[in-house]
């Protein structure tokens, strides 16, 4: 049974900073393509970053320069450092795994950038 547990989310000031970590288990995790969406209120889901198998990684415009997303095999775990927070960084953040024909996804982990 694939699980994807994610943690880190928190409330901090605009300009702040967090790291997201999404630990997966009962999957080769050096094989797939690690995802970290949002879903803000009121809005749809978003794709925030994406890291394939290789280490290459793609980004929203929006946040670009800003986050980070990186992977450690050994620990079957993917992160997103982000800084300089605003308050549209406001959401829920997701892990997602793609093996198609499933979608694995985490329970979601509140970011809240508020002054």
């Amino acid at each position: 049974q694939v699980q994807l547990v994610e943690s880190g989310g928190n409330s901090v000031q605009p300009g702040g900073s967090l790291r997201l970590t999404c630990t997966a288990s009962g999957l080769m995790f050096s094989g797939y393509t690690m995802k970290w969406y949002r879903r803000a209120p009121g809005k749809q889901r978003e794709l925030v970053a994406g890291i394939d198998s290789g280490g290459s990684t793609n980004y929203l415009n929006s946040v670009k320069d800003r986050f980070t997303i990186s992977r450690d095999n050994a620990k079957n775990t993917v992160y997103l450092q982000m800084t300089n927070l605003k308050p549209e960084d406001t959401a829920v953040y997701y892990c997602n795994i793609p093996a198609p024909p499933w979608d694995y996804w985490g329970q979601g982990t509140q970011v809240t950038v508020s002054s």
